[in-house]
């Protein structure tokens, strides 16, 4: 139900910008997040909004280089991604959660996902 695009192959410095949406579902009323995954390796938390775009929440891995917005009308999700880095390169997903728990780190909070994107980051 939850579908990411915008991902690629940039280099070092450059910006992408994700989008989430759906076509189904409304998600206005959730929070939504973005985590990301390389191979071998879990899930790792990215960046959440809270339902109504008021709160924001950024891992430090990316805190002041990426920016999450939402447009409820649009019911998307966007991931701005700026000065990105070779250890950004994993496949990212969005995620919903319906109960907008405060453990917004943890994937297990979350219900929704969607298909990923792969965005890769050369040196």
């Amino acid at each position: 139900q939850l579908q990411a695009s915008g991902g690629g192959l940039v280099q070092a410095g450059d910006s992408l910008r994700l989008s989430c949406s759906s076509s189904g579902r409304t998600f206005s009323t959730y929070n939504l997040g973005w985590f990301r995954q390389v191979p071998g390796k879990g899930r790792e938390f990215v960046a959440a909004i809270s339902w109504g775009g008021g709160s924001t929440y950024y891992a430090d891995s990316v805190k002041g280089r990426f920016t999450i917005s939402r447009n409820n009308a649009k019911n998307t999700v966007y991931l701005q991604m700026n000065l990105l880095k070779p250890e950004d390169t994993a496949v990212y997903y969005c995620a919903a959660d319906r109960y907008n728990s405060r453990t917004y780190e943890s994937e297990y909070e979350y219900d929704y996902w969607g298909r990923g994107t792969q965005v890769t980051v050369s040196s």
